[in-house]
């Protein structure tokens, strides 16, 4: 019988406990039946709660003004997302009309 490998050290050496898999070596728990929250896509929400998804075409809502630079992206500037990521403040990756590519917070977009 093979049992997965601890998602948290990569040991071998894991057991099974009733319904739990047990890593003697970090002493990780987990049911493998279970789907991690940390395994799950990142998701984002637009300004009006539209789920967006990687490849959508988004427009600005509001100017932002970009980090370290005196530009300025003004409302109705385009973007297409290229990635969703899990960051603190700036969820998605974009590629900006006239601007390059960027980080941008999924509350200041619209789905266009």
């Amino acid at each position: 019988m093979s049992l997965p490998p601890c998602p948290k050290c990569n040991s071998e050496f894991v057991y099974q406990d009733q319904e739990l898999m047990i890593c003697p070596e970090c002493a990780h728990e987990w049911n493998p039946n279970e789907v991690n929250a940390e395994d799950a896509e990142p998701t984002a929400k637009d300004a009006n709660g539209t789920q967006l998804e990687a490849g959508d075409k988004v427009t600005m809502v509001k100017d932002l003004k970009v980090k370290g630079s005196s530009q300025v992206l003004k409302i109705g500037t385009k973007a297409t997302i290229k990635r969703i990521v899990d960051g603190k403040d700036h969820e998605l990756d974009c590629k900006v009309d006239g601007a390059g590519d960027m980080m941008v917070t999924a509350a200041f977009v619209k789905k266009a």
